[in-house]
């Protein structure tokens, strides 16, 4: 057990030496407000944006870079009022439904966020208003759902891991959205840190991530399950791992906001009433082909059919000459290797930032729960039906409040199905 801990430890080690190699500190603290301005997943340079306090006093003018972010510090918490000037924006882009105008609250020691919702700006005017306000309409409801499908197959790759490992251990780990953050961070040090191009810098942040999955497992889960800890206990420590990896991230790669060097900047292609960028649409075909393959292993190798014995019932499993511990440890490399493809993703879709996979964590288990614990493809159904109703709600609430949306719908499907959407009935008592 001893050597355990030491080899596990030193594992770890490795991993902050290669994150803190290439990766800067940010400043320590934070009082002010941030955004980051995008137009169809591009990011806008050169928006103005002026900052007020509430009694209308001048705080500062400042214009977002070329990755669409902006910040500005305050010297004193309180209610402030922020403006963006639409004469700022590029010519064919407006801010969704004309308010230009947010009142955010910075309290001591933190960053708020304020967000602004870009879009494209509708067909002129023709003699028919109102033909033409549904047509827009239902154009950029297309553009929201096919948004919203980008995200969903991001949380799907995120919820995968977190189905299959609570499938085979019972483990409802709170820490798996730090392996989606750490797999940003890996990409990014690999691309940033060691300028190598994107794509093999992903290859190597997931095999680096499946490794680390691996090695929780070896010397820190499996241990933990050897000496009889119960699910509820490993649940309360996969919070505290949670937060350890958390801030050990935040310590070296810092609080800043950062992109990757590549595919930062691609015109659009215009496919009917969507736009979307090349890199969106390669990184959606590849989010799928592995959701797919993953599908087909669990149901066609032998060690897929052997995860779905350990999943069903680990003691006849055991008792029929599957090695559990084996089959477990298999799906801790993939669900660790397959979030960090998700964290790649969502980096690339968005941005990075330290806490990034406690944002999507709640999205990743409610995609999980609505699909049905346990279940591969329970799991992408409710991740795409999380993703795109997510996105497509805030035709009608503010973007702030997009994530309540999917909550609501989790708690109203479950009402009727509590196994969720492909999950099994099960007899209790």
């Amino acid at each position: 057990m001893r050597r355990a801990v030491i080899a596990f430890t030193a594992f770890l080690g490795g991993l902050i030496f290669l994150l803190a190699g290439p990766a800067h500190a940010g400043p320590a603290d934070c009082q002010g407000l941030k955004g980051t301005l995008k137009l169809q997943g591009q990011p806008v340079n050169g928006a103005k944006i002026s900052v007020t306090t509430e009694g209308g006093q001048p705080v500062q003018e400042v214009t977002s870079n070329a990755q669409g972010i902006w910040d500005v510090q305050v010297d004193k918490p309180g209610k402030y009022k922020v403006t963006l000037d639409p004469g700022s924006l590029p010519q064919n882009s407006q801010v969704r439904g004309g308010n230009n105008v947010r009142t955010p609250t910075v309290y001591e020691g933190n960053c708020s966020t304020v967000l602004f919702a870009l879009e494209a700006k509708g067909a002129a005017a023709g003699a028919d208003q109102e033909a033409t306000g549904e047509s827009s309409f239902w154009a950029q409801a297309a553009q929201l759902a096919f948004e919203g499908l980008n995200l969903g197959l991001i949380i799907a790759l995120g919820a995968l891991g977190l189905s299959l490992i609570y499938g085979t251990t019972g483990l409802t780990n709170f820490a798996h959205g730090e392996l989606v953050t750490l797999g940003a961070v890996l990409a990014y040090a690999f691309n940033v840190g060691f300028s190598i191009q994107l794509i093999p810098a992903a290859i190597l942040a997931v095999v680096v991530a499946g490794a680390l999955g691996y090695g929780q497992d070896r010397f820190f889960w499996g241990q933990l399950r050897k000496r009889g800890t119960g699910t509820i206990a490993m649940m309360i420590i996969s919070i505290g791992v949670a937060i350890l990896l958390r801030n050990l991230i935040q310590f070296f790669f810092g609080p800043q906001t950062e992109t990757f060097t590549d595919y930062n900047t691609q015109a659009g292609l215009q496919l009917g009433p969507i736009s979307a960028a090349p890199k969106n649409l390669w990184a959606m075909g590849i989010e799928l082909a592995v959701l797919v393959v993953v599908g087909l292993a669990l149901m066609k190798t032998r060690t897929g059919k052997a995860a779905r014995a350990v999943s069903d019932n680990p003691a006849l499993a055991a008792s029929s000459g599957i090695n559990v511990d084996r089959v477990i440890r298999i799906i801790w490399t993939g669900g660790g290797a397959i979030a960090a493809l998700a964290g790649v993703m969502l980096g690339l879709s968005q941005s990075l930032k330290f806490t990034m996979g406690q944002d999507i964590l709640l999205l990743i288990f409610a995609g999980v729960t609505l699909g049905g614990l346990g279940t591969a493809f329970g799991a992408l159904v409710g991740s795409i039906v999380v993703g795109v109703f997510i996105q497509v709600s805030t035709l009608w609430v503010p973007p702030e409040l997009k994530s309540v949306g999917a909550l609501v719908v989790l708690i109203v499907v479950l009402l009727f199905r509590p196994q969720g959407i492909l999950g099994r009935r099960e007899r209790i008592g």
